[in-house]
């Protein structure tokens, strides 16, 4: 059984930073491409930032892109961060991490081709 878990939400003043964690247990003898990805009240799930299974292509939402790093601690990636500097309000949302065993990366922005789901953590930044 694979479970994703998504830990370092909180609050933050706009500006500021934030590290979001994405841990995965279970399952772990095979390397995951993992995404994160946000949801707003009342908007749709936005693709946030991506890594291949490889480790080796990184990939980042238009509204994040020189804001945010997404980074792995192992050649699995079963820990994968995501450093969130220069926080906006428009940053304010639930966070998800997403992982699939696929290899491929032609889709690594729809939400639909991951198969595991992390619970989801709260980042709210006040302005």
């Amino acid at each position: 059984q694979v479970q994703l878990a998504e830990l370092g939400g909180g609050v933050v003043q706009a500006g500021g930073s934030l590290r979001l964690s994405c841990v995965i247990s279970g399952r772990t003898f095979e390397p995951y491409r993992v995404g994160w990805f946000r949801q707003a009240p009342g908007k749709e799930r936005e693709f946030v930032s991506g890594v291949s299974s490889d480790g080796r292509r990184l990939f980042y939402g238009d509204s994040v892109k020189g804001r945010f790093t997404i980074s792995s601690t192992n050649t699995k990636n079963t820990v994968v961060y995501l450093q969130m500097n220069r926080l906006i309000p428009e940053d304010a949302a639930v966070y998800y991490c997403a992982a699939t065993l696929s290899r491929s990366v032609a889709n690594i922005r729809d939400g639909a081709t991951y198969d595991y789901w992390g619970p989801g953590t709260q980042v709210t930044v006040s302005s």
